[in-house]
């Protein structure tokens, strides 16, 4: 049976991406071994992965996570108390499926989008 999911997604610059996720979003490492050009971040029962990718085109890139939560406005509040830039067409909303949704992207282009359903 399946029972987590790990995204990976790509980055140019590991110190940039782990400085964004930790001290950013609020992460942590995870793990105990620092793979070169590789890095875990986790957050509550959040892991995501990342894979050294120094030639992407952040224009060009089209990665995505979906991340459900059950405390979606306080997350929200607190990104925003940390300066965290929401996506332009992605500030919090009720959308038409029920879901009350925000977006913003990383330092890579990687789009992540928080939501809870209502």
């Amino acid at each position: 049976m399946l029972t987590a999911i790990h995204p990976k997604l790509p980055m140019r610059d590991k110190v940039v991406t782990r400085d964004y996720y930790i001290n950013k979003l609020g992460f942590q490492e995870f793990g105990s071994a620092d793979f070169d050009g590789y890095l875990m971040v986790q957050k509550d029962r959040i892991q995501i992965h990342f894979f050294e990718f120094k030639e992407l085109d952040p224009k060009e890139n089209y990665g995505q996570v979906y991340i459900r939560t059950d405390a979606i406005e306080q997350l929200y509040q607190s990104l925003l108390d940390n300066k965290v830039p929401i996506h332009p067409n992605g500030h919090l909303a009720l959308k038409p499926w029920g879901q009350k949704e925000f977006s913003l992207l990383d330092p890579d282009n990687n789009l992540l989008t928080f939501g809870q359903t209502l």
